[in-house]
């Protein structure tokens, strides 16, 4: 009778949610998108984010932003190391899963989740040196001081890339966050429920509410409202194609919005050291000149 009852029990499946101000609502629209493997079985329902979910996320986003810059350098780059260290303790979760959910090949799988981990450690090293490589004191004429600093510029949307689906998502969130910036980022490719995943690893490093926000969903549903956002500062779309490039610049030039464009990369490439770099960074700061009288 035991193992008959065993046998009757029903699997209890994960609900999967966006990730919206450190917690996990569904969508309003109440839309799902039916995620599947590489032969077609299906893998999970997951939220298909809404216009309404996107202006949510960037109300949490502006919340989370002043907290997040005020931080110290050095807070930042521990919170961005207890991410790579929560990311490790799951390591064979998300091997796992790029090998069920993506077609990965076993050492291909392990290789991602590896090179993902590090990169969190990486710009973890950067949050209290970028300062001092991209800073500078200016010669001047007159007797001032003159120095420029580099400053967060506030809220960023980020379109993640389809290829390497959780490597390229860190490799999108990790150097938009470093300087004290907020992120948005928008999530569509063949192991969407991985972006999810890593929402949990987030949750628990210590990571305020906000600072990163993971919407799943179409991007061709949520370009025209992203790139028309007046509390967006700026937007960072990976492989964008050409319409799609054309909407954001059209949709963001009335508020000058700050646009970055990436062309998209393979899985490889995003192992490859070419696609972490300090220059990561700076297109998501300002940088900020102070002059000061000498002797006062």
């Amino acid at each position: 009778m035991a193992a008959t009852d065993a046998h009757e029990r029903l699997p209890v499946y994960k609900t999967r949610k966006l990730y919206i101000g450190g917690g996990f609502p569904r969508t309003e629209s109440g839309r799902y998108i039916t995620a599947t493997d590489p032969t077609g079985e299906f893998v999970a329902n997951i939220c298909r984010a809404s216009r309404k979910d996107f202006r949510d996320a960037v109300v949490e986003a502006r919340e989370a932003q002043d907290g997040w810059s005020s931080r110290s350098a050095f807070n930042r780059g521990q919170i961005l190391y207890r991410m790579g260290e929560m990311l490790e303790s799951r390591r064979q979760a998300f091997v796992d899963t790029l090998v069920d959910t993506a077609g990965y090949a076993p050492d291909a799988a392990g290789a991602e989740v590896d090179a993902a981990i590090d990169r969190l450690v990486y710009y973890a090293g950067w949050t209290d040196k970028f300062a001092q490589v991209f800073g500078s004191i200016n010669p001047v004429a007159s007797s001032h001081f003159d120095f420029s600093v580099p400053e967060p510029s506030g809220v960023v949307a980020a379109f993640c890339p389809e290829a390497a689906p959780l490597l390229g998502l860190v490799s999108c969130l990790a150097p938009i966050i470093v300087p004290g910036n907020t992120v948005i980022l928008v999530v569509e490719n063949d192991a969407p429920t991985l972006a999810l995943d890593l929402a949990e690893v987030l949750d628990t490093s210590d990571l305020p509410g906000g600072v990163v926000n993971i919407l799943t969903g179409h991007r061709e549903e949520l370009r025209e409202h992203v790139g028309g956002h007046r509390d967006v500062d700026a937007i960072l779309s990976v492989g964008a194609s050409t319409e799609e490039r054309t909407i954001l610049e059209r949709e963001g030039a009335e508020s000058v919005t700050r646009m970055e464009f990436r062309p998209g990369r393979s899985p490889a490439e995003w192992r490859a050291d070419e696609s972490q770099s300090p220059y990561w960074i700076t297109p998501f700061v300002e940088f900020k000149t102070t002059w000061h009288p000498v002797g006062r």
